[in-house]
């Protein structure tokens, strides 16, 4: 074989290029390993609000990615054509969580792996991955946080409603602070001792305490 006939190519010879049976038995496991990568990401979904479209994306990011690559696979001219074609591709959307981000990588992985042929390697590789997401993200480490948002009319009453929460809960710092003419307004972030939030009422309640808000919050703070 010479140089030459590594790219000659034709329409026909490319239509037999893949057979059927390996293109049919190709999609369907990357429809279920992508089916398996949206189960995993439901179960481990922590954000506030569950975006279907992203859901449906991992199962089509699979498909997709299986089909390049068996073109890229069985010609050589194609593939140095799509790696030219793929090169200019930019992709603006923002990932909200970091945790998104391994299951687009996931999803593309395990449509190369599959296309390459390697079925074991997919098949065993996703069903591990998911085992470990499930126990890892899932795992509760810490108790949550959550936000007091106070407003007091003095500095006693700052200080009184302070040294409640601080017996009130299991860890309590002040995280911002905003003084005007009769009113502060205080930021504390707390940890509860247990899932009873009833001290939020017994503040209100409170000589100079105007209002109180308790805020679950998700976030990392900075500082």
């Amino acid at each position: 074989m010479t140089f030459q006939d590594i790219f000659k190519s034709s329409f026909l010879e490319n239509v037999a290029a893949v057979s059927l049976p390996d293109m049919a038995l190709a999609l369907l496991l990357a429809f279920c390993l992508g089916l398996f990568i949206l189960l995993i990401y439901k179960k481990t979904y922590q954000g506030v609000l569950y975006s279907s479209g992203f859901g449906v994306t991992l199962l089509a990011l699979t498909m997709i990615t299986t089909l390049v690559i068996l073109a890229v696979t069985s010609n050589v001219v194609l593939s140095l054509g799509m790696v030219g074609a793929l090169s200019i591709v930019r992709f603006r959307t923002a990932i909200k969580e970091p945790l998104d981000i391994a299951f687009l990588f996931w999803s593309i992985a395990v449509g190369i792996v599959l296309a390459a042929g390697m079925i074991p390697l997919a098949v065993i590789g996703s069903g591990m991955i998911g085992i470990i997401l499930l126990l890892f993200v899932n795992r509760k480490v810490h108790t949550n946080p959550y936000i007091v948002v106070l407003q007091c009319s003095d500095h006693a009453s700052e200080t009184a409603a302070e040294k409640f929460l601080q017996e009130q809960t299991q860890r309590c710092v002040v995280k911002s602070k905003s003084a005007g003419e009769g009113q502060i307004e205080l930021n504390f972030e707390i940890r509860l001792k247990d899932n009873n939030t009833d001290f939020v009422n017994a503040l209100c309640e409170m000589p100079g305490v105007q209002n109180a808000v308790l805020v679950s919050y998700n976030g990392d703070y900075m500082g």
